[in-house]
């Protein structure tokens, strides 16, 4: 049996609060609640997005524990997954204290073969949320979820990657049918090119057969809605951009690209991935990043694991991405500098780990330039776009 202890903070005692807990997947939703006084958990079963009998769960619930007289309180928790943030934000509208917690950060059995259930899973998580209510110091770690603006924006910027991906694998693909006959140098992209697959010849001198002709054009065809779209893209973004309002996202990505070495795509995807909220400290601009060390120090074994990796994961490629940039366009920066000293001319891996290091220092020092205005230190300007 589960014996909880659900005592958190002084509104605990303000406020009859009652706890609940999802397990979220997509056919069911298992609930997990402790009422007022309860050590018990008691469990319950809805359909995946029955949302009125979520709503007629909360009004029991809130019955059941108005009871005692005091205002009723209901805090909630799930782990961040596939149904994203529009529970959050749904919950947060019945007027429920919602959380959404980093299932990566919550500690499990570290055996080899340990029993895995929804419902240890439920009791498993209800055991952290309280622990984290109480104020247990990194016993798991709560989501930042950003407003419904913040979290559209990403799109442009996720949707213009996926796009290039795509016009990569269509032009690779034309590239390697005719390959295959033996025609090489070829540019899909290049105006004509549907036209001279007329006057094409394989390797042994025949025109290309009928069959693989029509693939090639419809596979053009496809490359070439492509690379409308990414065009579309990009100039809707820049035009965005000519009309920005001080203090928004736009004006942070001016204020970037006002940096060499920072381009008008690099510079949206940083602020639309990570500066578009509010860091506390370094530390926690680090710990986004997934740019903070793992060191291994038990009994006689030290070690260094290498970065976490457990922040943002394309916000982390842009930052190692834009340190090489930064070595090559800001040479006489402070960062360039300390790089150079550290390096000098090795090559290889201690050169890769080193960049690691300096991705975290200038995202840092990113940090510091958006929010104080402070230009990173031998960091050289040019005029905005």
């Amino acid at each position: 049996m589960l014996h909880l202890n659900p005592t958190d903070a002084p509104a605990a005692f303000e406020h009859a609060t009652a706890y609940l807990v999802f397990e979220l997947s997509k056919s069911k939703w298992k609930l997990g609640i402790v009422l007022p006084g309860s050590p018990k958990m008691s469990r319950f079963t809805i359909d995946g997005g029955d949302l009125a009998a979520l709503e007629a769960r909360l009004a029991t619930v809130r019955a059941r524990a108005g009871r005692c007289g005091r205002p009723v309180r209901i805090v909630s928790c799930y782990e961040a997954g596939l149904d994203g943030h529009w529970l959050h934000r749904w919950l947060v509208g019945q007027a429920v204290d919602s959380h959404v917690v980093d299932a990566s950060s919550i500690e499990v059995n570290r055996r080899a073969r340990r029993a895995k259930t929804d419902g240890i899973d439920l009791d498993r998580l209800m055991r952290a949320f309280l622990s984290y209510l109480r104020g247990e110091p990194r016993v798991c770690s709560m989501l930042h979820v950003p407003s419904v603006e913040d979290e559209d924006r990403k799109r442009r910027t996720r949707e213009r990657k996926r796009l290039l991906k795509e016009r990569t694998a269509h032009t690779n693909r034309i590239k390697a049918l005719l390959f295959g006959q033996g025609i090489r140098q070829v540019e899909p992209l290049r105006p004509g090119f549907v036209a001279s697959l007329e006057t094409m010849r394989t390797g042994d001198g025949r025109a290309l057969p009928p069959l693989l002709k029509e693939e090639i054009v419809r596979e053009h065809e496809r490359l070439c809605l492509v690379q409308k779209q990414i065009a579309t893209l990009e100039a809707t973004s820049k035009a965005e951009l000519r009309t920005a309002v001080p203090g928004s996202a736009a004006a942070k990505i001016i204020q970037l690209v006002d940096l060499r070495s920072i381009g008008v795509i690099s510079g949206q995807e940083l602020v639309n991935e990570a500066f578009y909220r509010s860091f506390a400290n370094r530390r926690q601009v680090g710990s986004y990043f997934g740019l903070t060390g793992t060191p291994y120090d038990s009994g006689e074994s030290r070690r260094e694991q290498g970065i976490s990796k457990a922040g943002n994961a394309r916000a982390r490629t842009l930052a190692i991405e834009l340190a090489w940039l930064w070595l090559r366009y800001q040479p006489d920066s402070e960062l360039s500098r300390w790089f150079r000293q550290r390096v000098g001319e090795v090559k290889g891996r201690i050169r890769r780990i080193t960049i690691v290091a300096m991705a975290r220092k200038l995202m840092v020092a990113l940090w510091r330039y958006l929010t104080t205005g402070v230009v990173p230190t031998g960091a050289v300007l040019r005029p905005s776009f």
